[in-house]
């Protein structure tokens, strides 16, 4: 026990600058009842906590790590952060880490992970039956847990649907001072154009992204939501986001003048992303970190992802919550999201000399 009472005392001088929880408050879930019979011999064979570094939000994770707790007996404690530090962190502590399990947003953070040696490979029947294989590392380093679809949003009063076709379309002069988008520093934008790389060849993926930039209304936002702001108001009619950034808005009000777009339909489908989690390398407690990815991959933890934060199961044998299943089904792009990662350096220079700031 003396790993997990240093884990609390470190925690809070190391991750003080990249964290907004103090790791002195790490969540400790309390075990549920040893003698109920929902939880089996295996798990109850599971007697430490799983230690987990999470950049997602809390809100967004504690309600699943305490029902895991309840259902299963099993602890789990975590410390959120940024994604880079807190991979950084895991590198520099090696053997000596505290982590168990890495669960972060967008495949490129995985990929980087997963190449630095951070993660070790996991055969699980369970992850490969609910998971399908282009969410998940061809290596079984990492696995998605929820699906984000980067998808074209535009004006319900300025737009007709029958106008829209692909990211490639909006090149077109048709949206010439009509485009918005979100600054190519973020995450989600490289990650979409890695992808384009992946499929179209950087000569063409260029061509692409240089055609969205002569296209824009305005310089491009800090944020999505930003992006939707703009549509609403009228400073654009078209452009590319997250899709649960629109389903918080329409959530807020259900007049809200900005529809989604389903994104090449009739081609490559729709680009997607994930959150998602791996076992690191040195995880003091594997067994446990396994048990606790394969349960999040499962139908309950699924519809949870989705109800808290709006995204897609990753598992498709789960419904999404009613705001997402009103946008009905999709084709999901089969391009291995690895290639997020893989693709992000180029991603990265074409942009710029695309002069996508």
């Amino acid at each position: 026990m003396i790993r997990y009472y240093v884990f609390f005392i470190l925690s809070l001088i190391l991750l003080q600058a990249c964290s907004q929880d103090s790791p002195a408050d790490a969540q400790q879930n309390n075990a549920g009842d040893q003698d109920s019979p929902r939880i089996s011999p295996a798990d109850a064979a599971i007697t430490s906590p799983v230690i987990v570094y999470s950049s997602r939000q809390e809100h967004l994770i504690k309600p699943m790590f305490d029902r895991f707790t309840e259902e299963t007996g099993i602890e789990v404690q975590y410390q959120t952060g940024e994604e880079g530090p807190l991979i950084a962190r895991l590198q520099a502590e090696g053997e000596m880490t505290f982590a168990d399990m890495l669960y972060t947003v967008d495949a490129g953070y995985l990929w980087t992970a997963a190449d630095r040696g951070l993660l070790a490979p996991l055969e699980s029947e369970v992850l490969q039956n609910n998971i399908p294989a282009h969410l998940r590392d061809p290596q079984g380093r990492w696995f998605g847990l929820s699906v984000r679809a980067r998808t074209i949003v535009y004006a319900r009063d300025r737009v007709e649907p029958s106008e829209l076709s692909s990211y490639e379309a909006l090149t077109e002069p048709r949206w010439q001072g009509r485009l918005c988008l979100r600054t190519s520093k973020e995450v989600y934008n490289m990650s979409l154009v890695a992808t384009m790389i992946e499929r179209h060849g950087e000569a063409a993926a260029q061509d692409i992204v240089e055609g969205w930039v002569a296209n824009l209304a305005a310089p491009v936002f800090s944020s999505d939501n930003l992006v939707l702001e703009a549509i609403a108001a009228g400073q654009c009619d078209v452009g590319l986001v997250n899709s649960y950034y629109l389903g918080r808005k329409i959530a807020e009000d259900p007049e809200y003048p900005v529809a989604l777009f389903w994104a090449n339909q009739d081609s490559s489908g729709t680009h997607v992303n994930i959150s998602g989690a791996g076992v690191t390398r040195h995880a003091q407690n594997p067994q446990g970190a396994r048990r606790l990815i394969e349960w999040l991959s499962t139908q309950e933890p699924q519809e949870m992802f989705s109800e808290l934060n709006l995204e897609y199961p990753a598992n498709p044998e789960v419904m999404p919550t009613a705001i997402v299943r009103d946008w009905g089904s999709f084709n999901q792009d089969q391009i291995n999201v690895e290639a997020a990662g893989r693709r992000q350096a180029e991603a990265v220079m074409l942009m710029d000399r695309a002069d996508y700031r």
